[in-house]
């Protein structure tokens, strides 16, 4: 079992059914995962805001950077690229912009910040990558 505990069904769900995703921690480098992820996420049809202080303003895949997860306006997922003990703040934040689903990228785990995402009532997801998972269970967007 994950180490999150979601089964196949929820991610494929969040998967399929998601359309606005914020991605905290996007980079313009190529070389980043997160620059990758981001330009899978568009290339997907997602609604993408990349969210990056340093490169607000500017267009990362097509999608302008915002300067925080509050100027990404309306948003379901919040897929998250920070470390471990940075994870919290930005799930707390995107609790209260109203996201119904945290993403914690390969790597990053906060159990506790994943159980306060849990009784706010959103989803959360840890230590997983929506590109491995989109290609593990064989899915397609429309």
């Amino acid at each position: 079992m994950s180490i999150d505990g979601l089964s196949d069904d929820t991610i494929r769900d969040i998967l399929l059914n998601t359309r606005h995703i914020a991605v905290v921690g996007a980079s313009a480098n190529p070389a980043r995962p997160s620059h990758e992820v981001t330009g899978f996420l568009v290339r997907q049809g997602y609604a993408v805001v990349p969210v990056n202080p340093g490169l607000a303003g500017q267009s990362l895949h097509g999608a302008t950077v915002a300067p925080s997860l509050e100027a990404a306006g309306p948003l379901e997922m919040v897929d998250i690229f920070r470390r471990s003990e940075e994870a919290g703040a930005v799930v707390d934040e995107a609790i209260a912009q109203g996201a119904r689903v945290v993403w914690m990228q390969l790597g990053v785990v906060d159990t506790a910040a994943a159980e306060r995402a849990r009784q706010a009532g959103l989803i959360a997801v840890m230590d997983r990558c929506p590109v491995i998972e989109f290609g593990r269970l064989g899915l397609r967007r429309a």
